[in-house]
């Protein structure tokens, strides 16, 4: 199973605001695998020491660097903490406190030494990640599916599911021919139906809430919509997996959301390209990285997609948004894509980390739809 702690839009807020004297960001690709974390723990020191090069090379206070390795050495050592993981670790450092995010997108590791954090790779993790649940549902059985990029799919335990329709009701059957008021016939059924729906969903409540991941129903067209009346669960799929799930296995349930959340992200990028194309002709538009700078400095980018693996290092000017690059990164200087990104998070707008592939302008790091023309 994946343990998340999928960050919220207060939480990005935060991490966005923040600035210190030291500030460190690792990350790196971890297991779920309890016992083949060895190698993710070692991973993580080595992280861990060339952060700490790059502060002495820097010249930060021994005062405040010693505290914060005392840090990175009591999470490599906590048991209790590598027995719970997904597919990728992002840690926030600073000596005073040490924040970590375990998502389901599989990260190259990195290490980044400034006054702020980098947030670029975990944007990532709330923009697209091939990962999520399925939640297979029939009136004589309900199931949750886990499913993630790589791994197996996983039925997950569910406290408080119920096993069926007719028993969530107390009832042998649904349906029956007697009634009491309109709880009878076909009418009746669906009364019972949606209560059944009703109790799915009050049971997946505690489990989801907070996870941010898709939720792809499947079954059948009248129950579907059923339960689709009654959801609470604020990201479940609108597109679902059709037919019987009762006579589909947990592995090719997880095939089926697979291309769900493809065809999920691959739209959004669609819809996102249209309308920065449509803005382009009204000068709202950008994929030039000192233009982009400005802009969000000023407040004036509504949406940022922003190329997760590409890094321009550099600084921008506070107050006018002038860039400054750099020849490489180092404690004096930051990813510029990654602080446009912050900027724009500061100002209220939407920022999406994609791959190379889906932005709009090839080699640009980053593409900027503007609120007004600036």
């Amino acid at each position: 199973m994946l343990y998340l702690d999928i960050p919220t839009a207060n939480d990005y807020a935060d991490l966005a605001a923040w600035r210190g004297d030291i500030g460190v960001s690792l990350f790196l690709p971890t297991t779920p695998v309890t016992l083949d974390t060895d190698a993710d723990r070692i991973q993580l020191k080595n992280l861990a020491k060339e952060a700490i090069s790059q502060l002495e090379a820097a010249g930060a206070d021994k005062r405040r660097v010693g505290p914060l390795a005392e840090e990175l050495d009591d999470l490599v050592d906590d048991d209790d903490f590598w027995r719970y993981q997904a597919k990728g670790l992002v840690i926030f450092a600073t000596p005073d406190n040490l924040r970590t995010y375990r998502v389901p997108n599989t990260l190259e590791p990195m290490v980044k030494v400034s006054d702020r954090f980098h947030l670029k790779p975990l944007l990532r993790s709330t923009s697209f990640c091939n990962a999520g649940y399925v939640l297979a549902l029939a009136d004589g059985s309900v199931r949750l599916v886990e499913v993630s990029g790589d791994l197996p799919a996983v039925a997950v335990p569910v406290s408080g599911m119920p096993t069926d329709a007719a028993s969530s009701v107390g009832k042998a059957s649904i349906a029956t021919r007697s009634y009491s008021g309109r709880i009878g016939g076909s009418e009746g059924k669906k009364v019972r139906l949606r209560q059944y729906a009703r109790q799915v969903d009050a049971a997946l409540r505690g489990l989801l809430a907070g996870s941010g991941l898709p939720l792809v129903l499947a079954a059948v067209e009248g129950l579907g919509a059923i339960y689709r009346s009654v959801n609470t669960y604020p990201h479940l799929v609108a597109q679902g997996i059709e037919g019987n799930p009762e006579r589909l296995s947990d592995a090719e349930l997880a095939t089926a959301a697979r291309e769900v959340f493809d065809a999920l992200h691959q739209s959004q990028i669609a819809d996102w390209q249209d309308l920065y194309r449509a803005r382009l002709n009204e000068d709202r538009a950008t994929s030039d990285l000192v233009r982009a700078a400005r802009a969000a400095t000023y407040g004036a980018v509504g949406s940022l997609l922003v190329d997760m693996d590409q890094a321009v290092h550099g600084t921008v000017d506070e107050t006018d948004g002038r860039v400054v690059f750099a020849e490489s990164a180092g404690a004096d200087s930051y990813g510029v894509a990654d602080e446009v990104a912050r900027r724009v998070l500061g100002s209220g707008g939407q920022v999406l980390a994609v791959r190379a592939a889906d932005m709009p302008e090839p080699g640009q790091p980053v593409a900027a739809i503007l609120r007004w023309a600036l």
